[in-house]
């Protein structure tokens, strides 16, 4: 399945994923059940809701024509909770229609143009929170006189604020993005980029806020109603039902429990279809469940690691599933590392390297699984260790070097606080005790004038110095083992440089092993002694730098090599790799790079191509690496 057939089948997708949800399924049945009665009232075979029988006052359940019986003037209580329904559910709608259309463009305007007019805006949003809404609310009937509208139109003024902030702050971040920047660059007018780049992007916001403020602004309209201040007679109100039915709760309860049980099972019901809604909406819960890493598969066999090694790797799987796609993030990886030796993790985007970072330190986000396999760290089992004994050894033997120090730091803690508490954690140390190593850390790595930048926030560094933070962070304990992933990405070149010296320096002097995750086969080079090469999840080919650069048996890595630029060469010409990488649910049968591969057979395309020796400490996943030739750089 391709990614477009993928986004062709998203309702499907969508709507499997909120049927999964069982409360969301019986909310939906619920309002649809109520919703159904409250259109069709006119039609169904009901008494006049407005017709008072004083001779027929408080009927009893079962009586003749009137199954729920009557109220205090004769009315049929089933007709007026029908009607009622029908009343509540309009008012709720039209409240949460004007609060969101309102909200929203002013959180719109405020978040995309700034200055002066968001301030201006955001101020009075701030006024209008400054008063319980349901006082202000009371104060705005108060004013405009009591009536199912005013009502209406009050509760969707108090609940304008929290539509226009939290749109606002979508559109904060939003505005930032590459795309926004590229409509303005276009020429794009503000009202386009308003209405044709960020709406469409926080419309899934304003549906998951619109279904879970429904259901309380029916509560709060309906409270209105109770008090005499919206519904007037004889018009059918849940909530001006329950106000009048209260006064018989001795002598006839079903008078105002009924209404008051609809009004329950009405926002009940939409509150969770609002949090169905919100799980299939919002991208960083489509994952079916939490981001909390999943359990690793069990395994019931028990391997011997080669004595030498600090980490063994053999046949790690991991797998991502969503309903039923199956993405094959890792398939069959196996790898050895030795203490003090330096191995690079090179592919492109979406080919496994993160997955494979992620799956050793045990951080594998759900719905992503190690369905198979074995990380051996010093004899332990990593996939079979209880999360506490994990927690123990990440960050103390096991570090790790984030893509991106900027999402990876804490915004509102200094840097030194955030060293201190990774040495108190792990080394007991007080802290005072803990400043003075952090400090040595922040030099050790490079930092000029330490002892002033330990107290500053990440937004006052540069990119270089955060990632230079960062990998104090990693050496805090003397680790073993440093998993760097792609750190120098965002990094300018001479930083780049600075960086892999730094690492290889600081490497050599701990004698710490190194997994360094690059998606550029040429920046490996002067860091590294060992190259793994993987695609769409497997690994292609391994050798050592030298061999690797010099005897690049897989076509996938000559590719590689051949798009790389060299330093010193600039009329070589750079070939890029035709076609795309093949989408993980989908993989195509025999080799998975067949489709792009130029040496490529039919036999490539119809059975899997094992991983095999190809020379000395050198491995290959190509049945027709001897016939390539020799490679020409």
């Amino acid at each position: 399945m391709t990614s477009a057939s993928f986004a062709r089948r998203w309702p499907a997708e969508g709507w499997r994923r909120f049927c999964s949800n069982r409360l969301a399924c019986s909310g939906l049945l619920l309002v649809c059940v109520l919703v159904v009665l409250a259109i069709a009232a006119p039609w169904l075979p009901l008494e006049d809701a407005y017709a008072t029988q004083l001779d027929q006052r408080m009927l009893p359940f079962g009586s003749e024509s009137h199954i729920l019986g009557t109220d205090q003037l004769g009315r049929d209580l089933l007709a007026r909770l029908v009607w009622g329904t029908r009343t509540s559910l309009a008012v709720g709608f039209f409240a949460v229609l004007i609060a969101a259309v309102l909200g929203s463009l002013i959180g719109l305007v405020a978040g995309y143009l700034r200055g002066w007019l968001d301030a201006l805006l955001m101020r009075s949003i701030d006024v209008l929170l400054a008063f319980p809404y349901l006082l202000l609310a009371l104060a705005i009937v108060a004013a405009l006189g009591p009536g199912l509208r005013n009502a209406m139109l009050a509760i969707a003024v108090v609940n304008i604020p929290f539509f226009a902030r939290t749109v606002r702050g979508t559109v904060l971040e939003l505005a930032e993005r590459e795309f926004v920047a590229a409509a303005r660059l276009s020429g794009a007018s503000h009202a386009c980029v308003l209405f044709r780049e960020l709406l469409p992007n926080i419309l899934p916001v304003v549906i998951i806020v619109i279904s879970t403020n429904l259901g309380w602004m029916i509560l709060e309209t309906a409270g209105l109603s109770f008090l005499g201040l919206g519904a007037q007679p004889p018009t059918a109100d849940l909530g001006s039902m329950l106000g009048t039915g209260r006064e018989f709760l001795t002598t006839a309860p079903r008078v105002a429990i009924l209404p008051g049980l609809v009004i329950l099972l009405l926002v009940a019901g939409i509150n969770l279809i609002g949090d169905g809604l919100r799980d299939v909406l919002d991208p960083r819960l489509r994952g079916e469940g939490s981001s909390k890493p999943a359990p690793p598969v069990s395994h019931r066999t028990a391997i011997a690691a080669p004595t030498d090694a600090l980490l063994y790797v053999e046949r790690l799987s991991t797998h991502f599933v969503q309903g039923e796609r199956t993405l094959h993030a890792l398939d069959d990886v196996t790898l050895t590392l030795k203490p003090g030796e330096r191995l690079a993790v090179v592919g492109e985007s979406g080919s496994g390297k993160t997955v494979l970072a992620l799956s050793l330190l045990g951080l594998v986000p759900s719905p992503g699984r190690i369905v198979d396999g074995h990380i051996l760290y010093r004899g332990e089992d990593l996939a079979q260790l209880s999360e506490e004994r994990r927690r123990q050894l990440r960050g103390d033997r096991i570090a790790y070097v984030p893509q991106d120090p900027m999402t990876a730091l804490n915004p509102l803690l200094s840097v030194g606080t955030q060293l201190v508490e990774a040495l108190c954690t792990h080394r007991g140390l007080t802290r005072s005790e803990g400043r003075q190593r952090a400090l040595g850390l922040l030099e050790q790595v490079s930092i000029a004038k330490a002892a002033q930048r330990i107290d500053a926030y990440p937004h006052e560094l540069s990119g270089g110095m955060r990632q230079r933070v960062m990998i104090a962070m990693a050496l805090a304990n003397d680790p073993a083992l440093i998993i760097a992933d792609e750190p120098t990405t965002a990094l300018d070149v001479t930083t780049q440089v600075e960086i892999l010296k730094l690492l290889r320096a600081l490497c050599t002097q701990h004698h710490s092993a190194l997994i360094f995750v690059s998606h550029d086969l040429g920046l490996v080079t002067a860091l590294c002694d060992r190259v793994l090469v993987l695609y769409a999840g497997r690994v292609v080919e391994e050798a050592t730098v030298e061999t690797l650069l010099s005897q690049p048996a897989h076509p996938y890595t000559r590719g590689l090599l051949a798009c790389s630029p060299k330093l010193g060469q600039p009329e070589k010409r750079l070939a890029p790799i035709s076609g795309q990488p093949p989408p993980l649910d989908d993989l195509p049968s025999g080799c998975h790079f067949a489709p792009r591969c130029d040496y490529a057979e039919d036999v490539c395309r119809q059975q899997g191509i094992q991983l095999r020796p190809f020379g000395q400490a050198h491995n290959v996943r190509c049945i027709r690496a001897e016939e390539l030739g020799p490679w020409q750089p």
